[in-house]
């Protein structure tokens, strides 16, 4: 897809994404290089497959945001679902024994405030991505690649 058919909004919100989910990349890649296989030792087995699994997913995601295939959006709200859910989960008993140890800059606060941005933003991504592939000669119920 060519970006300069896009409008600017969904350009800045799709650079949102891809900072977002390269960071999450990054961030989950330090872990795993730091802490080995054991990183997420102390989180239930669900989210530790999850975490690992972000490494490859988030990085996915922000490349397949970038081809601006209209399918992509919704998946990145899908992988950003199951990690807000995973990390709420796992901080569980600290948020309810001390909710401010939350609201900080780092941990939490940022990846549910990234979350809620892809979430309300997914679905209209998602139509403007389908509606910029007429102009290129592609069918909006072409297969996505």
């Amino acid at each position: 897809m060519r970006w300069g058919t896009q409008p600017r909004w969904a350009r800045g919100v799709a650079a949102v994404y891809v900072i977002g989910f390269v960071e999450g990349t990054g961030s989950h890649a330090y872990d795993v290089i730091r802490g080995g296989l054991h990183a997420y030792r102390y989180w239930p087995l669900p989210s530790q497959l999850l975490f690992h699994t972000l490494i490859v997913l988030d990085l996915l995601v922000a490349v397949w945001v970038v081809l601006a295939r209209p399918a992509r959006p919704p998946l990145g709200a899908t992988v950003m679902a199951a990690d807000l859910a995973a990390n709420w989960w796992g901080n569980r008993y600290g948020i309810l024994s001390d909710p401010l140890d939350y609201v900080k800059p780092s941990g939490l606060a940022p990846i549910t405030l990234f979350g809620i941005f892809v979430l309300a933003t997914a679905l209209p991504l998602h139509r403007t991505f389908r509606q910029g592939l007429p102009r290129q000669g592609v069918s909006p119920d072409a297969r996505c690649r």
